[in-house]
C-alpha cells in the first residue's frame, strides 16, 4: 500500500463524502428543516459532546452500548459523544426551554457517531434530522408527528414510502395482565421481536397460543389491527390496542394513500418508547429511512416528567432513496474578467469558476476543469 493509500485509509464505517455527494447531503437537511420550520419547529443545535451522565439520563440508557466515551482533560469527568440526537433534545426541552410553554416542537439536524454499525446500517456516522413534541394531548401530537415524517418524505420525493407501526409495550401488558413471570415474559417478548414462534412453545397453551396470533397478525395496517382487537387481550393491552387504531385511522383520514403496516412485537431499537413506535421505509432502499414514537423526558435529579414524541430521519439513508440531481452548470469566467461582470452574472444565478491566469482557448480550460458553460466576452455559452 502506498503512502497516498495509507492516508486515504479511514476507520470501519466512516467514509469521506465528496462533490456533489456533500452538497446534495447539505441540500437535503436545508429542505427538512424547511418543512418542520413550516408547521412550527424551532432549530436547536445541542454540542456533539457532553457530560456522560447527561447522555446516558433518561431515554439515553438504552443508548449507552452505542457511545464512544473519553476523557475531559479540563474537568477530568468522563464525557460521550452522542449515537442520538434524541437524547439532547429531551435535555434542552427540561432544562434550558422548561419554562416555555407546551406543547414545545423543536427540531434539530446534525452528524451522530456510534460504537459499530448494524447489520442493515454499516455506517459508524451519518446525519440526522428529526423532530421533537414534547407535551401536548398524546393522540394528537402522535398524529401530528406520523403525519409530519410522511409528509417530509413525500416533499424530498421518496418514491413508495412506509411507515411500519409497533407497540412495544404490548407484549408486557399482555404478560403482566395473563400474570406471566419475568422469564415468560421476555421469552415472549424475544419470540415475537424475532419473528420466532418456536421459541413460544415454552409456553403455557393458553399465552403461547394468544402470542402466536399476534404474531401471525403482523402486516398491512387494514387486516393487522381487526385481527390484533379481535384477540381476548388484558383490559390494559386493548386499551394500548385501540390507541393505536384510532392513530392509524387518523392519519389514514388525512394521508389515504401512505402504506402503513403494523408489528404489534417488534422491540428492538424501540426499548425506551413508553407508547407507539414506528419505522420508515422506502421500496428498494437499504435499511430504514428513520425511526420515531412516544417516550417520557425526565428533567434532572427526578424533576417532573413529560410525555414526547418524535422521529428522526437518517440522511444517508434518505441519499440512498433519491436521484442524485444533475451537476449544477457552472460558467468558467477567465482571468481579467471585470469582477462586476462575474458579480451580475452570479446575481443573475450562475455559479462562477474564475480563472487564475490566461489563456489561449477558454472553452477547453473550462472544459478541464469540469465547467458546463463558458463566458465569451459577456455572454455565456454551453460547451458541446
Amino acid at each position: 500500500m502506498t503512502d497516498l493509500e495509507t492516508r486515504a485509509l479511514l476507520p470501519e464505517g466512516l467514509h469521506d463524502d465528496l462533490p456533489p455527494d456533500a452538497e446534495f447531503e447539505a441540500e437535503l437537511v436545508a429542505r427538512l428543516i424547511g418543512v418542520f420550520a413550516g408547521h412550527g419547529y424551532d432549530r436547536v443545535k445541542p454540542p456533539l459532546i457532553e457530560f456522560e451522565e447527561s447522555l446516558l439520563g433518561g431515554p439515553g440508557a438504552a443508548q449507552a452500548p452505542t457511545m464512544f466515551r473519553l476523557m475531559d482533560p479540563v474537568s477530568q469527568r468522563m464525557l460521550a459523544v452522542r449515537s442520538d440526537m434524541t437524547i439532547q433534545v429531551a435535555r434542552i426541552a427540561t432544562t434550558r426551554l422548561a419554562h416555555v410553554a407546551r406543547p414545545l416542537r423543536l427540531c434539530y439536524a446534525g452528524q451522530v457517531l456510534r460504537v459499530k454499525g448494524s447489520q442493515l446500517r454499516a455506517e459508524r456516522q451519518f446525519g440526522q434530522a428529526g423532530i421533537e413534541l414534547i407535551g401536548g394531548a398524546p393522540e394528537a401530537a402522535d398524529v401530528e408527528v406520523l403525519l409530519l415524517a410522511a409528509e417530509a418524505m413525500a416533499l424530498l420525493g421518496i418514491a413508495h414510502p412506509a411507515l411500519d407501526l409497533t407497540l412495544p409495550t404490548l407484549v408486557p401488558a399482555i404478560a403482566q395482565g395473563l400474570g406471566l413471570d419475568e422469564a415468560a415474559t421476555r421469552t415472549a417478548r424475544e419470540a415475537l421481536d424475532g419473528k420466532d414462534e418456536a421459541r413460544l412453545d415454552s409456553l403455557e397453551p393458553g399465552p403461547r397460543a394468544l402470542f402466536a396470533a399476534l404474531l401471525e397478525a403482523a402486516g398491512p395496517a387494514e387486516e393487522a389491527m381487526p385481527e390484533i382487537l379481535a384477540l381476548d387481550l388484558p383490559p390494559a393491552a386493548r386499551a394500548l390496542a385501540e390507541g393505536l387504531a384510532a392513530r392509524i385511522a387518523h392519519v389514514r383520514a388525512v394521508m389515504p394513500d401512505i402504506q402503513l403496516t403494523v408489528d404489534p412485537g417488534e422491540y428492538r431499537a424501540h426499548e425506551y418508547h413508553t407508547g407507539f413506535g414506528f419505522t420508515a421505509f422506502a421500496r428498494g432502499v437499504r435499511g430504514e429511512l428513520g425511526r420515531g414514537g412516544r417516550y417520557l423526558v425526565e428533567a434532572p435529579g427526578g424533576g417532573q416528567t413529560e410525555e414526547a414524541t418524535g422521529f428522526t430521519l437518517y440522511v444517508d439513508s434518505l441519499l440512498r432513496a433519491l436521484p442524485h440531481p444533475a451537476p449544477a452548470p457552472t460558467l468558467f469566467v477567465p482571468a481579467g474578467t471585470p469582477a462586476e461582470t462575474a458579480r451580475r452574472l452570479r446575481a443573475e444565478g450562475w455559479r462562477t469558476r474564475a480563472g487564475l491566469v490566461p489563456v489561449a482557448d477558454a472553452a477547453a480550460e473550462a472544459r478541464r476543469i469540469d465547467c458546463t458553460h463558458w463566458l465569451d466576452g459577456s455572454t455565456p455559452r454551453a460547451l458541446t
